[in-house]
C-alpha cells in the first residue's frame, strides 16, 4: 500500500484546512487509515482514524469537536477536515494505513504498517 498525502499549508488561527490521503494497492475489510501529527522534538501524536469495514472512527481528545475524518471507499481516500485551527495544531501531519487493524489499536502508531510522506500544517497569524 502506498499513501499520498496533500492539503497542508499556512492558515490563520480559527481557520480551516482539509487534508487528503489517497491509498493505492490492495485493501481488506479491516483496512484502516489514520492521521497522526508530529512537532519537531516531540513524540508523534494520534489525531483520528477510520476503518473501512464497519465504519468505525476514533478521535484524539484534542481533535474532538474540531476535526472530522471521512473517507471515500471507492477512491481509497481519507480526508481530515480541520476547523477552528489553533497555533498548537501546527505540525507535520502524516497519514497511515494498515490492512489488519483491530479496533482497539486504531489510535496506536506502531499498529500501522504504511505511512505517507507528511504534509506541513502551519497555524499562525
Amino acid at each position: 500500500v502506498q499513501l499520498q498525502a496533500s492539503g497542508g499549508g499556512l492558515v490563520l488561527p480559527g481557520g480551516s484546512l482539509r487534508l487528503s490521503c489517497a491509498a493505492s494497492g490492495q485493501t481488506s475489510y479491516r483496512f484502516t487509515m489514520g492521521w497522526f501529527r508530529q512537532v519537531p522534538g516531540k513524540e508523534r501524536e494520534f489525531v483520528a482514524a477510520t476503518r473501512w469495514g464497519g465504519g468505525s472512527t476514533v478521535y484524539a481528545d484534542s481533535a474532538k469537536g474540531r476535526f472530522t475524518i471521512s473517507r471515500d471507499n471507492t477512491k481509497k481516500t481519507v480526508y481530515l477536515q480541520m476547523n477552528s485551527l489553533k497555533p498548537e495544531d501546527t505540525a507535520v501531519y502524516y497519514c497511515a494505513a494498515d490492512n489488519t487493524m483491530i479496533l482497539s489499536s486504531m489510535g496506536t502508531g506502531s499498529a500501522y504498517d504504511y505511512w505517507g510522506q507528511g504534509t506541513l500544517v502551519t497555524v499562525s497569524s
